[in-house]
């Protein structure tokens, strides 16, 4: 299968910088894959799984947030947040889903605590689900 480059960043460095045969991620539109030969263009990233396959192998990843470009080949990924999924602590994405749950029942929440909250549990559940395929 063909291959193209592919980087992955975050502000908390360099996640990944090789050769890739596909990716599939989650757009704010919905999920994309990207396969060698692929158009230019410019996405940005909600929040979800990642999945790369390298050499064959498939790694999973959460990804959150961010944008995706794909320039003659050359596929960058500028995230908000990656975690491979062996990286993933999944006792941590628990107590964050837990205590999303604990705002989002409290009728006394104003809508800020009510969309943080949202998105913590969001967050947090997409990051339970990558772990599951450590």
């Amino acid at each position: 299968m063909n291959s193209f480059p592919l980087k992955i960043v975050t502000p908390d460095g360099l996640q990944f910088d090789g050769q890739a045969e596909q990716l599939t991620v989650r757009t704010t539109t919905g999920d994309m894959g990207i396969l060698a030969g692929h158009i230019n263009c410019v996405a940005p990233l909600g929040m979800g799984r990642a999945v790369i396959v390298t050499d064959g192998q498939r790694r999973y990843a959460a990804c959150i947030g961010g944008m995706l470009t794909v320039v003659d080949n050359h596929v960058t990924i500028v995230a908000t947040t990656f975690e491979w999924a062996e990286q993933i602590d999944s006792a941590r994405a628990e107590a964050s889903q837990a205590r999303a749950e604990k705002v989002l029942q409290n009728k006394d929440a104003s809508n800020t605590e009510i969309q943080l909250a949202q998105a913590r549990l969001h967050r947090a559940l997409v990051r339970k689900s990558v772990a599951s395929f450590k």
